[in-house]
């Protein structure tokens, strides 16, 4: 049987960009379909949209060569503060503080905008001839049989691979046409983001601050600059998303405190409901799952795209080596390695931040009392907060190799 490309990536995003520049560093031939535009992918302008990227992903990063294009537009988080307390009140006495210099490897993370992340994965998908980029077009049905795998296109187009990767988003068409179904938890809250521009320099130090409603996170920007994820209630948060620039920020004001002087809005705004919901299988014949398509957490960790960057990783891995060894890379034993490695990762956070945030986002002044004591008691300790300081930096459990900085 004649194959179009060894794997087919269904979904352009930053999970399916990474994976497809992965998978040709480790010699496969992949198809990459993408319903945007390139000239989409391309576009310069600042948007307010940023990742926070913790260590382990700025590995992986630079061991797949996408690093050097982005990295003089990186802001390195060297602190993070979490507090609790209530809008307009100032921060509880009970708080946690993470430095970086705490741990030998560097930086905890790193904030990067989606523009400049994009566009170096754009390249680097361009320079590779092992990468077939079909955009835009999107896939109208999918196949399998003991051979391989098909996928037909909106454009009437077909590709003929060994594999089927689904990286196409929370409500993947490559899981619902495979018949895999999903768990589903809606938070009852919608995040508001935005960058938010401010009179004194952040030092580095990324902020969460627990409110009742949900947590406001200001993550730091090349310059006097921030990214908010403001999660309020679905109400509050449509009342947000439709006041003009000016009544936004005093809205806003409250809940950001002075620390940073003078604040202003530096981007566009984006609303999203947030919500858990998690694929009930990983993997089907000849057909992986990542990212999204996977796995959908809430923010308040912002751990979302390194939890679909550990799955590039993990995938990548088992490919790689499967090939090496001569195996079919779309079997059922091959594709479990991958499951079977990725899938209690992925149950551990989905359930730490549903966890936290069930903690966290209420006013109960029991549980209040209790976490308060609880992070004073994780700032007190130096053995603790190094493990949460690696936990943040994405080093903790069994690392996939490439997120080690390692080749495959």
């Amino acid at each position: 049987m004649e194959f179009d490309s060894d794997i087919a990536i269904v979904g352009g995003g930053l999970n399916g960009c990474a994976l497809a520049i992965a998978l040709a560093g480790g010699g496969f031939s992949v198809t990459l379909i993408d319903s945007l535009a390139v000239d989409a992918l391309t576009d310069d302008r600042f948007d307010g949209r940023s990742y926070a990227l913790a260590l382990a992903s700025k590995r992986l990063l630079d061991a797949i060569n996408v690093w050097g294009d982005i990295a003089q537009n990186t802001q390195p988080m060297l602190e993070i503060k979490v507090t609790d307390g209530r809008a307009g009140e100032g921060p509880s006495p009970f708080w946690m503080h993470f430095d970086h210099a705490e741990i030998e490897e560097g930086p905890m993370g790193f904030m990067v905008e989606d523009r400049h992340l994009r566009r170096a994965f754009l390249s680097a998908i361009t320079a590779n001839d092992r990468i077939t980029h079909i955009a835009p077009d999107t896939v109208v049905a999918q196949s399998v049989d003991l051979s391989g795998a098909s996928v037909t296109l909106a454009s009437g187009k077909s590709v003929r691979s060994r594999l089927i990767i689904g990286s196409d988003g929370r409500r993947s068409g490559v899981a619902q046409r495979a018949g895999i179904s999903r768990s589903f938890k809606d938070y009852g809250q919608t995040a508001v983001v935005a960058a938010i521009g401010h009179e004194l320099p952040h030092n580095g130090i990324a902020h969460q601050f627990f409110m009742p409603a949900g947590p406001l996170a200001i993550l730091p920007l090349t310059g006097n600059r921030s990214s908010i994820v403001w999660a309020e209630t679905h109400a509050r948060a449509a009342e947000l998303s439709g006041m003009g620039d000016a009544e936004f920020i005093d809205a806003l004001r409250p809940a950001f405190g002075d620390f940073l002087g003078n604040i202003h809005l530096a981007g566009a705004r984006f609303s999203y409901p947030l919500n858990l919901t998690l694929a009930d299988h990983l993997v089907d014949q000849r057909l992986a799952l990542v990212g999204d398509a996977a796995h959908g957490v809430h923010p308040i960790a912002g751990q979302g795209l390194n939890l679909g960057l550990r799955d590039v990783g993990a995938l990548a891995q088992v490919l790689v080596d499967a090939r090496r060894r001569g195996e079919d890379i779309g079997t059922d034993a091959v594709l479990a390695r991958y499951a079977e490695w990725r899938r209690f990762d992925t149950a551990t956070l989905a359930m730490a931040t549903n966890s936290f945030n069930g903690l966290f986002s209420n006013d109960n002044p029991v549980l209040r009392a209790g976490r308060d004591i609880g992070m004073g008691v994780v700032n007190a300790f130096p053995a603790l907060r190094r493990n949460f300081i690696r936990e943040a930096a994405g080093l903790t459990g069994d690392l996939p190799r490439l997120m080690q900085g390692r080749a495959l």
